[in-house]
């Protein structure tokens, strides 16, 4: 059987909103996040917010248990899947969020396009959905979606894309928020991706996604709603500079786990 791959959440959100995904090129859905939804009795969901932090690989979260263990406490449905290849930020968030590997996105290096071919985004605007993206100005996120209709908060940096997001979820306009931080993966190529400053990063991600799930809590919390912390790939050691990259089909580049929570809405 086939090995998972990132690329099935897009119709994963797609399914737990109800949306028709019928391209037979958009890879299929996470059952145990679709079986979680239906055991609870939600038929649809109303609201998604999904963080991405860069680079939080499948090694990592094995090395490091105790700091990735309060995503698992609040998005308990863990996903180990595959990156693509080459596992480089822009075509890993390409397929994630178009369903579609990077030889139909087109994607294939470390470049920045703007994706011409139908996104997940697309599809929710089709279905009357809204959209919200919040990253750091100028990452893979912030370029690659544009000139979709859907609202678009480039920010300087890590710390203030977890307010702007904060302060979406207060004001409720939204039915699905993207949120993208990246300061693992900028701290990984400086130093290695064990590094005690490297994961003093990972940690504040953590802390940042709890934050973004309490959140959710108190603004979100009447309505179905889904949860995810979803990385786009892992990294090793570069034998020539000794520092942390990324780029190459191997495991440490190559496995993810994701992390999703379900919840039903209370009046």
């Amino acid at each position: 059987m086939k090995e998972p791959t990132i690329g099935g959440v897009t119709r994963t959100v797609c399914s737990l909103f109800g949306i028709d995904c019928a391209d037979e090129s958009v890879e299929g859905s996470f059952p145990p996040v679709v079986d979680r939804a239906s055991a609870l009795g939600i038929d649809r969901c109303e609201r998604i917010l999904l963080y991405a932090p860069d680079a939080v690989g499948q090694h990592l979260c094995a090395a490091f248990p105790e700091v990735i263990g309060p995503v698992e406490r609040r998005a308990p449905i863990s996903v180990s899947l595959r990156s693509v290849v080459p596992p480089v930020t822009p075509a890993c968030f390409g397929t994630m969020f178009t369903g579609q590997p990077p030889s139909r996105h087109g994607i294939k290096t470390y470049e920045k396009p703007v994706l011409r071919c139908e996104t997940l985004f697309d599809r929710l605007l089709a279905a009357g959905r809204s959209a919200a993206i919040v990253a750091v100005h100028d990452s893979s996120i912030d370029r690659i979606f544009r000139e979709i209709a859907i609202d678009y908060y480039s920010e300087t940096y890590d710390s203030e894309v977890t307010q702007r997001a904060l302060g979406l979820l207060e004001a409720d306009r939204h039915d699905f928020i993207l949120v993208y931080h990246q300061e693992y993966d900028d701290t990984l190529h400086r130093t290695t991706p064990s590094a005690a400053e490297a994961i003093d990063a990972m940690r504040r991600h953590v802390a940042s996604f709890v934050e973004l799930v309490e959140a959710t809590d108190r603004f979100w919390g009447a309505y179905d709603r889904m949860l995810g912390f979803v990385p786009d790939h892992g990294g090793h050691i570069d034998p020539g500079t000794g520092r942390g990259t990324h780029g190459i089909d191997i495991p440490e580049d190559m496995d993810v786990r994701h992390f999703y929570g379900v919840c039903r809405g209370v009046a």
